[in-house]
């Protein structure tokens, strides 16, 4: 459902899985599904090999459920709306992978848990960079113990405001959540992911000349002291592109990524030379959505997201948005 930049991203994961059927589309712009093979966004891979023959366009949601006998479904709508179709489709018994962020409020992230819990449905949130592997492999190593404890980590996820979405929804702070649940969100689930939800957050930022929030610096913190931080912004210029990385550092090596660079992850140990650790192969998008597909199988495997995750991860955010508002620590229940 929804076949924008994210919708085709995501149609071009499932075409490379075994075993997988693709037998319609639902936009209620039929022009998207038109010009689907226009390249937007800012991650590469969205507008290739796109055959639509022989799948069946929907201009309604409602339709498409009653008339097709699906799995599962891929939502890659408008924040605003995920938790109206995410819970649609799981009424329906339809599995569904929602993109990220859950929603735009906590409260609307519960229903959509307890809509899941009644149906019996598989619902995952698209967080797409824990399945990212340099971020995976960041996470293994840091998990192994192999160089010790964490001492500190920086996080930064930089681009230009985004002007490809459709109705401009995605720059509407009251339709997408504006930059920090759309684009800093990534990093703060990363956080979790890798510390749990930190005691409280102290966040600074800056807004535009239509009072947007577009930059923002936070402190996650946490009982053990260690420094954690993580920087979002659509303060970019157009030229500069789109950048993704972090600095972790251990007590016995440092793990530095950029996206940019090449090799993009690198392990510089206390002893020795820095090296890249061999990563999985494919992208976060790729893999979580393989995940899902494991998961409707029935295949057992360790849930790298849960539903309760990703509403924790709408709510440090949350804070992080009231921190910037007050110019205060915000601490979390």
């Amino acid at each position: 459902m929804g076949f924008g930049f994210m919708g085709r991203m995501h149609y071009r994961c499932w075409r490379r899985l075994e075993d997988v059927e693709i037998t319609a589309i639902c936009d209620v712009n039929p022009v998207t599904v038109k010009n689907a093979q226009e390249a937007v966004g800012n991650i590469e891979g969205a507008a290739e090999d796109l055959d639509l023959s022989g799948i069946k366009i929907y201009g309604d949601f409602h339709e498409m459920l009653c008339e097709e006998r699906l799995d599962a479904v891929s939502l890659t709508l408008p924040t605003y709306l995920h938790a109206e179709f995410s819970i649609k489709a799981l009424d329906a018994e339809v599995n569904v992978l929602c993109e990220k962020p859950m929603s735009l409020d906590v409260r609307a992230c519960e229903r959509m848990i307890e809509a899941a819990k009644k149906s019996g449905k598989v619902l995952q949130v698209g967080h797409c960079v824990r399945f990212w592997p340099e971020y995976a492999k960041a996470k293994e190593i840091v998990a192994g113990g192999e160089y010790g404890e964490v001492v500190a980590a920086s996080f930064r996820r930089l681009c230009a405001r985004p002007q490809w979405a459709w109705d401009g929804w995605v720059v509407d702070e009251k339709r997408s959540g504006g930059m920090a649940l759309d684009l800093h969100i990534h990093d703060t689930d990363f956080v979790q992911y890798l510390f749990g939800v930190p005691r409280g957050v102290q966040s600074f930022g800056t807004r535009d000349s239509e009072a947007r929030l577009t930059h923002i610096v936070t402190q996650y913190l946490y009982d053990d002291r260690k420094v954690v931080t993580a920087e979002g912004s659509w303060a970019m210029m157009p030229s500069f592109g789109f950048e993704m990385s972090f600095n972790i550092m251990l007590e016995k090596a440092s793990l530095a990524y950029d996206c940019t660079r090449t090799p993009a992850l690198r392990v510089c140990p206390k002893e020795g030379e820095a090296f890249a650790p061999e990563v999985a192969e494919g992208d976060g998008y790729l893999l979580e959505i393989a995940h899902f597909a494991g998961k409707i199988r029935g295949e057992k495997a360790e849930d790298v997201i849960t539903l309760e995750q990703s509403r924790n991860s709408v709510k440090i955010v949350a804070a992080e948005q009231e921190s910037v508002e007050t110019q205060k620590l915000v601490l979390l229940g």
